[in-house]
């Protein structure tokens, strides 16, 4: 703290409760009312909710932002070098989210986990299956689909003749029978079926757990407010989104929670995220999770693309860009956006054309695909607050709107070398 405030100004504390507590009352006795903290792991959480308990307003900062210490490093310059960039302004307090999010954060974040794991015990049920020989995964796409995990738990209860496993395949499947029975057989080891064993379980474990979540989830989403913004206006022309055509109301695939998620995305959120091309009721739980719907902590939508990561840190003196750095910004939602992207290859809607013209234009994959999650977090931003409809006008809008531009550009170029641009007369 400044040194008028206290003979001793820089003190040390422990890390327990008590002492947190003592921490808060000496820096109330010195007439201290706002606080400069590192955001540094989970470590900071403890703190933070004391000093917000004793009335003090506490400033997050991003410890890259403040890591440039003059001198030799150490606790004790390192606390009054953020005392004074603190007491200049300096320093920019980080996003939080709102307090009725933060369970449904939580959870959604130990739901992901829970994928993860079950991702990866598939992984080593198929490493256990190719260990023995067993062609599984030539046979049929998903080991962990209905006939997969039907052939799987026969194989484990003691079954070993291939055809009598091929019969459990379901009628869907594309490889014949002999195909399937032919991917049986194999060489069958006690200590890899143990393994496999194993796998199976974690598997079906995590699966309860995700469950678990579900339900938990449902009590927070049925806690949050419904939010009511303006009625959107009548779209255009006539216009309806392709995405939103095909997005109806279907049953819960893969991972998805077990529940009616969109229509209680469009209840908290006021719109719907799942109009935009690209964005599924997982992306827009991610949103939810680690935005949620306040969006007032952002200035405008560039700031919230600056906050994800998906926008370029461009270094400016006298109003030049004299260099640009790549900024390491780990944030769940561009992730999330940046998957939602590479969907659109194939889509024959605006938001598709658009990402087909940076994957044409730009250098690299990456750098089309973080053009592409940019151009999805605008519209999100959009919605969330002025609650305007989205509507994708399709690729042939694009399309024109590109040749309009290109030939605009052509024009002026012509005109400022003191040439007329002429169509070709068609022919009679």
């Amino acid at each position: 703290m400044p040194p008028d405030r206290d003979p001793n100004p820089v003190r040390e504390f422990g890390c327990w409760t008590a002492a947190l507590h003592q921490m808060a009352a000496w820096l109330q006795s010195c007439r201290i009312d706002t606080v400069a903290l590192q955001a540094t792991g989970v470590y900071w959480i403890a703190v933070y909710d004391i000093l917000e308990q004793h009335g003090i307003r506490v400033v997050l900062v991003n410890a890259q932002h403040t890591k440039n210490v003059p001198g030799r490093k150490t606790d004790v310059q390192e606390c009054q070098w953020l005392m004074k960039l603190h007491t200049y302004g300096l320093m920019r307090d980080s996003f939080r989210l709102q307090q009725d999010m933060e369970g449904v954060r939580t959870v959604w974040r130990v739901r992901d986990r829970h994928v993860k794991e079950a991702a990866e015990a598939v992984q080593h049920m198929q490493k256990a299956l190719t260990k023995m020989n067993i062609q599984l995964a030539n046979a049929i796409s998903d080991v962990s689909g209905v006939t997969g995990q039907a052939i799987v738990n026969a194989v484990l209860e003691g079954e070993r003749d291939p055809y009598k496993l091929a019969d459990l395949a379901d009628y869907r499947i594309q490889a014949s029978r002999e195909e399937v029975a032919r991917s049986l057989e194999g060489n069958w080891r006690e200590d890899v079926l143990f393994e496999l064993q194993q796998a199976v379980d974690s598997y079906h474990f995590a699966h309860r757990q995700m469950q678990e979540c579900d339900q938990k989830l449902k009590l927070y989403l049925a806690s949050l407010p419904t939010r009511m913004l303006d009625q959107p206006a009548p779209c255009p022309d006539g216009l309806e989104s392709p995405a939103q055509k095909r997005k109806r109301a279907k049953k819960p695939r893969g991972n998805e929670p077990q529940m009616d998620m969109k229509a209680a995305l469009q209840r908290i959120f006021g719109v719907d995220l799942t109009s935009i091309d690209g964005i599924n009721v997982m992306t827009a739980f991610t949103v939810l999770s680690e935005v949620g719907t306040d969006m007032s902590r952002f200035a405008d939508e560039d700031h919230f693309a600056s906050w994800m990561g998906l926008t370029p840190s461009h270094d400016i003196t006298g109003g030049k860009i004299i260099g640009s750095s790549k900024t390491k910004v780990k944030n769940r939602v561009a992730v999330a956006l940046r998957t939602a992207a590479t969907a659109l290859l194939n889509s024959q809607t605006y938001l598709g054309a658009r990402y087909r013209h940076f994957r044409r234009n730009l250098k690299t994959y990456k750098s089309a695909v973080k053009a592409m999650a940019h151009e999805l977090a605008l519209p999100i931003y959009r919605l969330l607050t002025k609650g305007q409809a989205w509507v994708d006008r399709g690729a042939v809008h694009f399309e024109r709107r590109s040749g309009e531009r290109e030939l605009a550009n052509l024009h002026s170029k012509a005109l400022a070398k003191g040439y007329m641009l002429v169509p070709i007369a068609t022919p009679r």
